[in-house]
């Protein structure tokens, strides 16, 4: 059984918890999430995204902007880059 899943700015995490890795779900979307930003997926720690809530057209919005595309809040590329980076520096990767 799979887990339900929630895309956010073009990231998916798990539906009850918005994490990308969810050991109570038993889901783990850094594949996913890695080859659509270009990437090849690694032994990384998992994004968690800010608080958000939900707009009128259900989709997901930074509570910090109230935007469903925030750069700032949703920089998912840069976040994954960077936890990428951390790993390998920590013999993951």
């Amino acid at each position: 059984m799979s887990a339900a899943t929630v895309e956010i700015a073009d990231a998916l995490f798990c539906q009850n918890h918005l994490k990308e890795v969810c050991e109570d779900c038993n889901y783990d979307g850094r594949e996913d999430n890695d080859t659509f930003y270009g990437f090849d997926p690694i032994d990384r720690e998992g994004l968690e995204p800010p608080q958000v809530s939900t707009n009128k057209d259900g989709q997901y919005c930074c509570k910090k902007h109230g935007s469903p595309s925030c750069n700032q809040c949703f920089g998912w590329k840069k976040q994954i880059n960077r936890a990428r980076t951390a790993a390998k520096k920590a013999g993951r990767g």
